[in-house]
């Protein structure tokens, strides 16, 4: 039989719909006789129930959106990973926005997401994203926000990233050990939280090793492939070229890499690179990819678990206004040995 309904359970069972409505529920209102007699009938009848109309009735939609602002990027498609091993767990949907690192693109999202039904959102703002007006109204409005990675800290919630400051310190630091004297910083923004963390742990490790701070080896990158090959290969093709990279993300040593092979600088001998980086091939570049690995999973599943408490829990505390950092890991390889 299909289509089979509450009330055609109730008739069926000769019960009040409302009495088998919370059978189905597990409610403690009803004996564990009437519960195993009205599972039983819905299995025999082929009873599917309506998950949407359940939510309608909840007021909530049983999905939660998920904002990035890099699918490429091997970090976010690991953290999605972690999210969706948590929701599926609660029955909740995943709904995954990308804003191509762009903050107008951003903004139409969030304004999507306020006038439709969400139960909750996780996100990493764009490296576009200064003003944060948008961000605000979702606050404003009550419906659950984490961030991750790259954060908004004017927003009190919680936010979960990684040691950037020590994680730039110590990559810098390898460079200078395996006898570098002119490192650059190759990054996307100087505006998103991250960036200036490792930014910061890299002008520090400089300066705690007795190397002079230029600012002409900071080359700031923007979202186009092409144009970031560019900048690269002018700013390796001069006399003053650096003997060190630092990218700030994966994308940049990728590019890098090209650079290189056109250019016939050889790894490490010409040139030592170091990525933030995620990605599973790293062992198998030529030479293998130096990386600063972050915990992907766990920050899916530990941003996840936090969410579907707050959405599955009666009268569970708002978010804190804290910081969670989960360290991230050197894995020194050829490129820098």
């Amino acid at each position: 039989m299909s289509g089979v309904n509450i009330k055609m359970l109730a008739e069926a069972l000769q019960l009040a719909p409302s009495t088998v409505s919370r059978a189905l529920n597990d409610s403690h209102e009803i004996s564990e006789k009437t519960k195993k007699r009205v599972l039983a009938m819905a299995d025999q009848m082929n009873y599917q129930p309506n998950p949407f109309a359940r939510s309608l009735r909840e007021h909530r939609s049983k999905t939660i959106a998920m904002i990035i602002p890099d699918l490429v990027n091997n970090f976010f498609s690991q953290v999605i990973e972690g999210v969706e091993e948590i929701t599926q767990q609660f029955g909740y949907h995943l709904l995954v926005y990308h804003t191509h690192e762009n903050v107008e693109r951003e903004k139409e999202i969030v304004t999507h997401l306020l006038n439709g039904r969400v139960d909750g959102i996780m996100m990493s703002v764009s490296h576009q994203t200064k003003d944060t007006e948008h961000l605000n109204r979702v606050h404003q409005k009550g419906i659950p926000l984490i961030f991750f990675d790259r954060i908004c800290n004017s927003i009190p919630t919680t936010k979960f990233v990684t040691n950037g400051y020590e994680s730039g310190y110590e990559a810098t630091k390898h460079l200078i050990e395996q006898g570098c004297k002119k490192i650059a910083f190759l990054l996307l923004s100087k505006e998103i939280s991250i960036s200036q963390q490792r930014l910061k742990g890299y002008t520090d490790a400089l300066k705690d090793n007795g190397l002079e701070m230029n600012e002409d080896l900071i080359l700031m990158c923007g979202k186009e492939d092409q144009t970031n090959h560019q900048l690269i290969k002018e700013f390796l093709s001069g006399d003053e070229r650096p003997d060190g990279i630092l990218a700030a993300v994966e994308k940049l040593a990728i590019t890098t890499y090209y650079v290189a092979g056109e250019l016939k600088l050889n790894m490490p001998e010409d040139l030592k690179v170091v990525s933030f980086s995620n990605m599973k091939i790293a062992d198998l570049l030529n030479p293998s990819l130096t990386t600063i690995s972050q915990p992907t999973h766990e920050f899916g599943r530990q941003a996840a678990s936090l969410l579907m408490n707050k959405l599955t829990k009666k009268n569970a505390p708002d978010f804190k206004d804290e910081i969670v950092v989960l360290p991230s890991t050197l894995h020194i390889r050829k490129s820098s040995k």
